[in-house]
């Protein structure tokens, strides 16, 4: 058991996205967790860090994401992690790389190459609309189109993708760091350890991305708890806010 588990969040995005993205994600989780410091980062060529160039390892890129946490003062407790695909990676690679940083992590629709084929880790139904995207011309419609990718939700499309729009348009991620970024993501390989914090995976049945199949696999490897939302995407933080929020809650009362 680890009383500072939940005390001190560190939030990490996906595959091109940024903190903004969380949208109303944040002020559920503060709700949640009234008394803990809730703390966004970008990964490198995102956010307020988009001009960078992305690494093309997952170790560099956390490397980069703690000094990132240590310029905040971040690190002077123990963190608790909570990560979305390729932030939940790198999430990993930092309880492995820097145990003493993290007292726990939940890691949200992720995967891993050693435990999963590429058509699980991106799912071979959703090729042509990825490439589609990719082809896509910046504005809203291309984010709407990823948002009908990544997440199950309809009622919020017109909304979310404005909203997104804007984000582009005043921190756009390139094109070069998001191929960058899945370069990083499809060769990670994090190997046999497992991490000595407390870890809940979450997946989302209804994710079109990734394979559901890649967080049992992780789940089973290291005998991790998982829990499963029955019809959540990709983006689970964005289809069902308050049950990820409810799940996390649970779950650090049972870690204390």
């Amino acid at each position: 058991m680890n009383s500072q588990v939940g005390h001190h969040w560190i939030l990490l995005r996906g595959l091109a996205r940024e903190s903004a993205h969380w949208g109303d994600f944040i002020p559920i989780l503060k709700a949640t967790f009234p008394d803990a410091n809730i703390t966004t980062l970008d990964l490198p060529g995102t956010g307020c860090f988009y001009q960078e160039v992305s690494p093309i390892t997952i170790k560099a890129i956390t490397d980069k994401v703690r000094n990132q946490a240590l310029a905040q003062g971040c690190l002077q407790q123990p963190v608790t992690l909570l990560a979305v695909s390729l932030g939940a990676m790198v999430a990993w690679e930092w309880m492995r790389s820097y145990p003493d940083d993290i007292c726990g992590a939940s890691l949200i629709n992720t995967s891993f190459a050693d435990l999963s084929p590429f058509y699980h880790r991106l799912r071979w139904q959703s090729y042509p609309k990825f490439a589609a995207l990719v082809s896509k011309q910046q504005g809203r419609n291309r984010e709407k189109a990823i948002l009908q990718l990544i997440s199950n939700r309809r009622d919020q499309d017109e909304q979310i993708s404005l909203a997104w729009e804007k984000i582009q348009q005043q921190r756009p991620i390139s094109l070069k760091n998001s191929f960058r970024q899945i370069i990083a993501a499809a060769s990670y390989r994090p190997g046999d350890i497992k991490p000595k914090q407390p870890v809940l995976l979450i997946n989302g049945k209804g994710d079109k991305l990734v394979a559901p199949l890649c967080s049992e696999k992780i789940q089973q490897k290291w005998a991790l708890n998982l829990l499963s939302h029955p019809w959540g995407g990709h983006d689970l933080t964005l289809d069902d806010p308050e049950w990820v929020a409810l799940q996390l809650k649970d779950w650090i009362l049972d870690s204390r």
